[in-house]
């Protein structure tokens, strides 16, 4: 019998929401993941997988340190979409985020969050377009009881994409996931990013980028972009 590899059962497996984060000298970023895992007791340890081409993982190798923040289920999209649709070499992630500095350098974030965990790298393990950083905890507090975020719950309730370059990633099947456009222009319809999830809903508009409320979205600007991620218009699709 011929061995397949149906990535169906991949999708199996449970994971968590968090935001990884390290420094560089005074420079701090950080990112979306759902890879943290604790992997022993005494020391206690916990592992992370973190894509080579991310400027969070160049801040780990170079300064050897991480933290970890527990995101809550109730984390809006919005918030997601800074740390997981957004470079860090292009945008200041953490301006205007409430966050705290802990013993090891590494940012960690108070909204939002449930836990927060520090880590110092023990092992670098190479995992072809990833590399795989065990850690050991010198850190770790509750912040508040809350409901943790799951992979699950992202997906399925709050409608979250995943990241091209997250290990879970894969290219969706258009063929399946593309809603049919109808042939006449239906005002005030709300419209989904096919990159992030977030939706551009007419009657709340995007006040923060001038976009009134009313304004539906084959009149947004032609250079707007979405503010979560900042794909173009041609990458929204009308809601179902």
């Amino acid at each position: 019998m011929k061995e397949q590899v149906d990535q169906r059962a991949l999708d199996k497996f449970t994971y968590g929401l968090y935001v990884v984060a390290s420094r560089n000298g005074d420079r701090i970023n950080g990112l979306v993941v759902n890879t943290v895992v604790q992997v022993a007791l005494n020391p206690t340890l916990v592992s992370v997988t973190i894509n080579k081409n991310s400027l969070t993982n160049e801040f780990i190798r170079k300064s050897g340190v991480l933290a970890i923040s527990v995101l809550t289920q109730d984390t809006p999209l919005e918030f997601i979409g800074r740390f997981g649709f957004r470079s860090g070499r292009e945008f200041d992630k953490f301006a205007g985020v409430n966050y705290e500095l802990g013993i090891t350098g590494a940012p960690m974030l108070t909204d939002y969050t449930v836990a927060q965990i520090e880590a110092r790298v023990r092992e670098r393990i190479d995992c072809v377009t990833h590399d795989l950083f065990v850690a050991e905890v010198v850190a770790a507090r509750v912040i508040r009881e809350a409901e943790p975020l799951t992979y699950s719950y992202y997906h399925l309730v709050k409608k979250g994409k995943t990241g091209k370059g997250a290990p879970t990633y894969r290219e969706e099947n258009k063929a399946q996931t593309k809603v049919k456009k109808n042939e006449g222009s239906i005002k005030m319809r709300r419209y989904v990013c096919s990159v992030c999830g977030y939706v551009y809903d007419p009657s709340v508009g995007d006040p923060e980028n001038g976009i009134p409320a009313g304004t539906p979205f084959e009149n947004l600007p032609a250079e707007w972009v979405c503010p979560v991620c900042g794909a173009t218009k041609d990458q929204f699709e009308p809601e179902e």
